[in-house]
């Protein structure tokens, strides 16, 4: 320990965890030193930049309260997030895929009836969506529990709006007994993650624009299944193929349909992956 160098610190750092009693935290401090110092060496790492990146993570920190998480931006951004829910999320064919959970979710949104209007007051196209919740045989799935999101027509999340009284375009409810659901919100449409803090300046200085394309989240959990986090993606929405969240798969593109009276329609069904029977 008194004799460290370029090539023997990173030995040095690895010994002392030694005696790190769980075995998956030694595994993942191991691995994160290895990888961070042979970033390090790979970019052969000033000191200024180090700092700088310091500084940057600082910045995160100081941005980040009850309504903002810029750490799970960072995240999205550079495309962890979606790793690790591929990696994490993988379902048999025919059950629908997950993506990213996004920092805008709140937990115990008010909870709806079917049929009723979670946009309360939020700006934007009247829209009814609708579909059912089924296990992968087909079978409709009774009363599962749906938590849905959503930003409004000016692309922004309630959270977002300074002194909003109460929740908007966001709410829970739940499926019927033949796993049908049905409410009503507003048209999705695209928008712009926060960029006025240190991940939109790091997407400056990358050349890299901060458009989400227009979508709704759904959490849906049933007992019995694998809980799904998801969005539904707008058809022919813009930053389909260029999501600065890297979150859009096939599958979960879906056609908002024009109605005579102006709104519009979106159906979808969600296909859960039952928990394994140890």
């Amino acid at each position: 320990m008194r004799n460290l160098n370029q090539d023997n610190i990173t030995q040095a750092v690895i010994a002392s965890f030694a005696e790190t009693e769980n075995p998956r935290l030694k595994e993942i401090m191991i691995s994160l030193v290895q990888h961070l110092h042979a970033f390090a060496r790979d970019v052969k790492l000033t000191e200024g930049e180090w700092f700088q990146g310091i500084e940057f993570l600082t910045r995160c920190g100081h941005i980040t309260d009850e309504r903002r998480q810029e750490f799970i931006l960072l995240s999205d951004v550079l495309g962890l997030s979606m790793l690790t829910v591929a990696m994490n999320q993988q379902r048999p064919k025919g059950c629908t895929e997950a993506t990213v959970f996004g920092p805008f979710h709140v937990k115990d949104a008010p909870h709806y009836e079917l049929g009723a209007d979670i946009a309360n007051g939020a700006k934007g196209t009247p829209c009814l969506v609708r579909g059912r919740v089924l296990s992968a045989d087909g079978k409709a799935i009774p009363h599962a529990h749906l938590d849905v999101w959503q930003s409004d027509e000016d692309g922004l999340y309630d959270v977002q709006h300074e002194g909003l009284a109460q929740a908007q375009a966001r709410g829970t409810l739940n499926a019927d007994a033949l796993g049908q659901y049905h409410f009503r919100s507003i048209v999705a449409v695209p928008y712009a993650i926060p960029h006025d803090g240190p991940v939109g300046a790091m997407l400056q200085a990358t050349g890299r624009h901060p458009w989400r394309p227009a979508h709704l989240h759904f959490k849906v959990e049933a007992p019995g299944y694998q809980p799904l986090i998801t969005h539904v993606f707008r058809n022919q929405s813009e930053y389909l193929d260029s999501d600065a969240v890297f979150g859009v798969r096939q599958s979960l593109i879906c056609d908002w349909v024009a109605q005579a009276d102006g709104s519009y329609l979106l159906e979808y069904d969600f296909v859960l992956n039952p928990v394994a029977q140890g």
